[in-house]
């Protein structure tokens, strides 16, 4: 009997565009009036303000369109996997990659358990900080050595990254991103409730770590090691300079986000140099580096056309003037519900919106104008409000097909996305229920 396969990342994508063109035909349209917060500087929908507006459906050949329409979107994203991966198969092809690789592997030997748990906490440290997702694509070859060494799946290499990072940030008391908007057009206090949240935080990561590594554990095959070649003096000098090389563009690519509020652009320019001197270093030459870049940029081009096919179905759902329509619909109800079902309900929404909306950030100026003064009509704490927004919304970074980033690092692991969803569902589930108790304790101890 012939199983029924998934279909493959790109049918999926494609699927969801043409769903979202024949919404467009079916839901009224609509929008919110829109003005600019003083707070966030950002355009926020004002409550109360939803009309109807003339139908806008989107043709067979809009939605086309909107593939290119996604790539142009998306361009500093897919520029950026692209210079990043072309800079990383320059570090790899000299060497210096998979013999730090083997060096830490090495050191790891018998240990190989601490493994999995510092790297999830390294990279949700980064998802609490600053909402880390597309940054990690150019690492996933690194993490794919180093998993593959210590005879884990591969599907790790996804879940110690994106999976780390979309956690520490769907429960972050400090991302700016999420907490940091919400707070700010809930006009609540930056920081407020920091406490709560990293007890929660605590019990996520125990959660997510736990899980992944059950997994890891009992897919793993014998570890890999492998003594270390004797290589001239020579080789291993430049060796060592390019992987120092390699550490100081980590820490200026860490700086330049945290500090400088570096966009994609800077820090696609950042990897081409590190490409362009490692390849020099470790004695590539011109010709040697341009053919690693574009060996790199061949092996990233899937996982970074993913990202505009995403981008795409939002853009034509907004062509369609159903966003806030959609948006609407789902809020609605909530006003008949009581306080603790209402702010189950809120998560409820925001999951459901986020398909439309896959931007955090986004979703944050859309729905919490709307949902601020509805909470304060029903007597919810506004800092509830933004503990639904951030369980709801954050989480679905770990699940839905429209986040680009999540295409692109399970298809750069090789990993088919049915098998990512039967890894993640489970530990979803297990954080939303850990979001919803939070929320409810939230309302006891919040007022």
């Amino acid at each position: 009997m012939k199983t029924m396969r998934f279909p493959h990342p790109l049918v999926l994508l494609v699927g969801f565009i043409v769903l979202a063109m024949l919404l467009s035909y079916v839901l009224p349209a609509g929008q919110f009036v829109r003005h600019t917060d003083p707070a966030t500087q950002r355009e926020v929908v004002a409550p109360g303000s939803y009309h109807h507006v003339p139908a806008t459906p989107v043709s067979l050949l809009g939605a086309l369109v909107a593939v290119p329409q996604g790539m142009a979107g998306a361009a500093d994203v897919i520029f950026f996997v692209f210079l990043t991966g072309g800079a990383f198969t320059v570090v790899d092809q000299t060497g210096a990659l998979r013999r730090g690789v083997d060096w830490l592997v090495a050191r790891f030997r018998g240990r190989e358990a601490l493994v999995i748990p510092l790297i999830s906490l390294l990279f949700a440290t980064m998802g609490a900080l600053e909402n880390m997702q597309e940054e990690i694509i150019p690492l996933v070859p690194i993490l794919l050595v180093l998993m593959r060494r210590l005879g884990y799946p591969t599907l790790t290499a996804a879940a110690v990254s994106l999976g780390s990072a979309a956690v520490g940030a769907a429960f972050s008391p400090i991302n700016p991103f999420q907490v940091g908007i919400a707070q700010k057009l809930a006009q609540l206090p930056l920081l407020s409730g920091g406490g709560f949240r990293l007890v929660v935080l605590a019990l996520a990561l125990l959660l997510w770590i736990g899980g992944t590594m059950r997994y890891a554990k009992r897919y793993q095959v014998a570890p890999v090691f492998e003594e270390l070649p004797n290589d001239s003096p020579a080789s291993v000098g430049r060796h060592g300079l390019i992987l120092l090389l390699l550490l100081a563009t980590f820490g200026g690519f860490t700086y330049g986000i945290l500090k400088l509020e570096w966009g994609f652009e800077q820090m696609g320019a950042l990897f081409f140099v590190l490409g362009v001197a490692a390849g020099l270093l470790g004695g590539l030459g011109l010709n040697g580096t341009a053919e690693a870049f574009i060996a790199g940029f061949r092996d990233l081009a899937f996982s970074a056309l993913l990202i505009g096919f995403a981008r795409a179905i939002f853009i034509v759902l907004e062509q369609g003037h159903i966003v806030d329509t959609i948006v609407n619909g789902l809020s609605a109800p909530l006003a008949q519900l009581p306080v603790a079902l209402s702010a189950l309900g809120m998560i409820g929404l925001h999951t459901a919106v986020h398909l439309p909306v896959p931007s955090v950030s986004g979703q944050a100026v859309l729905t919490m104008p709307i949902l601020t003064p509805l909470s304060d009509l029903i007597g919810l704490p506004r800092q509830v409000t933004v503990l639904a927004y951030q369980y709801g919304a954050g989480l679905c970074e770990l699940i839905t097909p429209t986040n680009g980033a999540l295409m692109a690092i399970v298809a750069a692991c090789g990993v088919r996305f049915d098998a990512w969803w039967k890894f993640v569902l489970p530990l979803y589930l297990g954080l939303l229920g850990l979001g919803a108790a939070a929320v409810v304790v939230g309302i006891a101890l919040m007022k």
